[in-house]
């Protein structure tokens, strides 16, 4: 058997500033933005490069989900944006203001920064050390 996740479902307030924060200051591709109804669109967005699972940009559309909007695991990371090359990324997301609220590090697993997106949902930004 051979099974994958393909999209996770990151709830946002909007879907065109959310478009923009990611393909602009995070450089993600626009996979697909498929209007479904007057008010529902099938937004996917994906790092450069990535062949894995993607986002999937969904618009809150009542008070619960805008209650989650950049706050979907209670103040826990949430999401883990791997790269080939952290200091040359990190130094980019710098000068597009990206916000990290945890400097970066050197763990056992590689180099590591904590970011928030433009809701403030917490992600790991990380480069795993190299297998000798």
């Amino acid at each position: 058997m051979r099974q994958q996740i393909g999209h996770v479902s990151l709830v946002v307030d909007d879907y065109d500033e959310a478009i923009k924060f990611y393909t602009e200051k995070l450089h993600f591709r626009l996979i697909e933005d498929t209007p479904l109804t007057d008010t529902k669109r099938w937004v996917v967005v994906a790092p450069p490069g990535s062949t894995g699972c993607n986002l999937l940009l969904a618009k809150a559309s009542n008070d619960e989900q805008k209650s989650r909007v950049g706050n979907q695991t209670g103040g826990r990371v949430f999401l883990f944006l791997f790269t080939d090359d952290f200091w040359r990324d990190y130094k980019n997301m710098i000068a597009n203001e990206i916000k990290f609220v945890r400097q970066p590090t050197e763990e056992s697993y590689g180099t590591v920064a904590v970011f928030e997106d433009l809701y403030g949902n917490l992600w790991d930004f990380i480069e795993s050390k190299k297998q000798a």
